[in-house]
């Protein structure tokens, strides 16, 4: 089976469980294609749990689902060592971290210290603990739930964390046909734990490299850079993107256009995975009654091909 036969199966089976979002469950493929962190953000009870729980199924992974809240600490997530009579000595009892896909669900409700202690294990995939640097599992993914920031008892997430996720993207309430489909049909959370796995970790891994190897042509550099050029003018944001901004940025297209299907990256591909990369690491210039979703796809627009 070729890359783009597993793609669309991977794509199909996660359609059947999260019904009429199309668009967003394939940006969330493309996201674990590109080796990224995913944030998703949105009201409760939208799917953002059971969207995270078939991802780790289909993909094959080991999953682990901590529940975020304001006494989590960060040992709650990394592990402890405990005094063992038997051995007389710490012995270390690895916290859930140690997992190919974490779900950080409700992230906002944990304090910053403990929102922290995932910065280490999203950017460098290890842990320290106690003075001794663990490494994680291979591949390891967070995929983080937020709710919004107006709800009570959230913390926002620090800019630094932010950076780390490469794709931030919200659900939505579903259409009126896919909502019948909901309410009619089986319970999703039955449905997810009956996905089979349509990949191993050695075909992921195949996939991650294919996404790599899928060209960038110069002129395409180029109009990724007015992008990034276009978030420091000072017209539309107060800060521009880093340089590890427009990395992801490239990643992330890289992984769209292999999922449609080709081996080089168009400007469509760019354009399609543009606010999801940029949106969540940018705050709006004024008050221009738009939101950093509206203001990229705003920004874009004033952005010659070349």
């Amino acid at each position: 089976m070729d890359a783009l036969h597993k793609i669309k199966s991977l794509l199909d089976q996660l359609n059947t469980v999260i019904v009429g979002k199309q668009s967003q469950v394939q940006d969330c493929v493309a996201c674990l294609l590109a080796g990224g962190h995913l944030l998703i953000e949105d009201v409760p009870g939208v799917g953002k749990t059971t969207l995270a729980h078939a991802l780790s199924r289909t993909f094959g992974l080991q999953f682990a689902r901590v529940q975020f809240t304001a006494d989590l600490m960060p040992s709650d997530l990394t592990g402890v060592s405990v005094y063992e009579r038997g051995r007389e000595s710490f012995v270390f009892h690895p916290g859930p971290v140690f997992t190919q896909v974490l779900l950080a669900d409700e992230i906002n409700r944990a304090s910053p210290k403990t929102q922290s202690a995932l910065l280490e294990a999203m950017e460098e995939k290890q842990v320290s603990v106690e003075g001794e640097t663990r490494a994680l599992p291979h591949p390891f993914f967070v995929i983080a739930t937020q709710n919004p920031h107006d709800q009570l008892g959230t913390f926002a997430l620090p800019e630094s964390q932010l950076d780390r996720f490469l794709m931030r993207i919200s659900l939505g309430y579903p259409d009126r046909a896919a909502e019948r489909q909901l309410l009619g049909g089986r319970d999703r959370r039955d449905l997810v734990d009956t996905l089979p796995a349509l990949l191993t970790v050695a075909e992921l891994e195949a996939l991650q490299a294919q996404v790599l190897a899928v060209h960038t042509a110069e002129p395409l550099l180029d109009y990724v850079q007015d992008l990034i050029d276009a978030t420091r003018s000072g017209r539309w944001f107060l800060q521009g993107l880093s340089p590890r901004a427009g990395i992801a940025l490239v990643r992330a297209a890289k992984a769209q256009a292999l999922i449609n299907g080709r081996d080089y990256v168009a400007p469509d591909d760019v354009l399609a995975v543009l606010p999801q990369t940029m949106a969540h690491r940018l705050v709006p210039v004024g008050d221009a009654g738009r939101g950093a979703v509206e203001q990229v796809r705003a920004m874009a627009e004033s952005v010659p091909l070349g």
